[in-house]
């Protein structure tokens, strides 16, 4: 992959083509003050100023071309108004006419993201380089690149080379980075401490075993944040077994991992003045003669007692452990990431994931930091009256409603078990996942609510 700090640097008067920016509104008297030759060249390439529409305009040299570039609205750049741009055009360095790129240098960077590990031929183009007049945003935006295109990159390795194990080499590679501590727990350890993500783990091969990855980072003076993600690093449905179609994807079911991970690097790149603590439960799901059964009773970390309804919701077993031990250091903010419930897609859809939290304040700057960047989550009700859908007659809790309705809501409050009632918490239930492409975002694995988690954090621990 291209080096990303290459591809957008900072402006100092070198050699550019040059990208003119046009809206609907602005159009009709930007095409009338161009030359004769680019106001043909216009019309000859039907360019009307409509979102992602561009159009190559000729210079009085072959060098001297440029670029008119169709966007919703100038005065107001969106993350992906240069993301198509950034697909389409040949390798070579360019330059926005009369203005800063602002926060749409995210877009030009998503834009040339490309997963072709497996492939004999890549479709590389060679990197397009954006000059950008503002240093600071230039390393913040590097930043949530390198972050999403590390979600991307995991989500879409195949589960044959991404198992527990490489997921805890990621993480190591990460701590390493950044003088972090890491441990990792599995074997009669695991058993003992994190019994429920053992079980769920247990039946896949030796070299797959489950495991509790944590990584510490962070000044002891500063205040303690908990970020912990789903780690199924593959779903079968256990027992339960899934159909051909709904197993199809479940290589992404450690997107909340991924989201985890990404989220702490952003955390230690920055070096956001908080002690982090990273949890990321890591298993697969899957079937031979020790999986966990329908009917089985489980304890967890926590010493609550659970029902096993349902083999398939297996990634609220392994998050309780982890929210639980989370919770035992008392941090001051706990922020979960999961691939959790078909549930949350049938109500939102692919695109947004659901947001929960016990404080409302929490909620709100989330939601408000996911308008802030285009990253939007939309809040879901913690609605305790559904609780009675989790009773067992034989332990504290069931895994998995029997009942077809609120399967988002009811996993939600499965896990608010796990964390004291004291103690700030958000879960999102994101896809990442995306089954169409757009312009910077093309098919398979995304971050969906990471810049909605950055923004948040970025607000509350602000650096000096």
């Amino acid at each position: 992959m291209t080096d990303l700090s290459s591809l957008v640097q900072p402006d100092k008067g070198q050699p550019a083509t040059l990208l003119h920016l046009v809206d609907k509104k602005t159009f009709d008297a930007w095409l009338s003050a161009q030359p004769e030759r680019a106001r043909q060249a216009v019309t000859a390439q039907g360019f009307k100023a409509e979102g992602f529409q561009l159009a190559t305009l000729p210079g009085d040299a072959a060098n001297e071309w440029s670029v008119a570039l169709g966007v919703a609205n100038v005065d107001d750049l969106s993350v992906w108004c240069l993301a198509k741009a950034a697909e389409a055009l040949p390798a070579g360095t360019y330059r926005i006419a009369e203005r800063s790129p602002g926060w749409a240098m995210l877009g030009w960077l998503l834009g040339q993201y490309s997963f072709d590990s497996y492939k004999k031929e890549s479709a590389k183009k060679g990197p397009r380089i954006l000059l950008s007049d503002h240093p600071v945003r230039i390393e913040e935006t590097l930043g949530i690149a390198e972050a999403t295109f590390l979600v991307r990159n995991l989500v879409n390795t195949p589960a044959q080379d991404l198992g527990p194990k490489e997921l805890e080499e990621a993480v190591s590679e990460l701590a390493k980075n950044y003088s972090a501590i890491i441990s990792s727990t599995s074997g009669e350890e695991l058993e003992r401490e994190f019994p429920m993500v053992h079980a769920v783990g247990r039946a896949a091969a030796p070299e797959r075993g489950p495991r509790m990855i944590e990584l510490e980072w962070g000044d002891q003076r500063h205040p303690r944040i908990a970020v912990v993600g789903k780690g199924v690093c593959f779903d079968s449905g256990g027992l339960d077994i899934k159909p051909a179609a709904g197993m199809r994807l479940m290589k992404k079911d450690m997107g909340g991992a991924a989201h985890a991970l990404a989220l702490a690097l952003l955390i230690m790149k920055s070096r956001l003045p908080v002690r982090l603590h990273l949890l990321i439960p890591a298993v697969e799901n899957a079937v031979s003669g020790n999986a966990f059964r329908p009917g089985d009773i489980l304890r967890s970390r926590k010493g609550l007692t659970v029902e096993i309804d349902n083999t398939d919701a297996e990634g609220r077993l392994i998050l309780a452990d982890a929210l639980a031990k989370a919770a035992e250091a008392e941090p001051e903010l706990i922020l979960d990431f999961a691939t959790l419930t078909g549930a949350a897609r049938v109500a939102l859809g692919p695109d947004l994931p659901a947001l929960f939290a016990n404080r409302n304040d929490l909620a709100q700057e989330l939601l408000a930091g996911g308008d802030a960047v285009s990253d939007p989550v939309w809040r879901l009700p913690l609605w305790k009256h559904y609780a009675d859908m989790l009773k067992s007659d034989l332990a504290d809790m069931v895994n998995s409603a029997d009942s077809p309705m609120a399967g988002t809501i009811t996993a939600a409050l499965f896990l608010q078990k796990f964390v004291p009632e004291n103690l700030p918490w958000a879960h999102l239930d994101t896809f990442a996942w995306r089954a169409a492409s757009k312009p910077g975002r093309p098919k398979g694995g995304d971050a969906l609510g990471l810049r909605a988690a950055w923004e948040m954090l970025k607000g509350r621990y602000p650096r000096a």
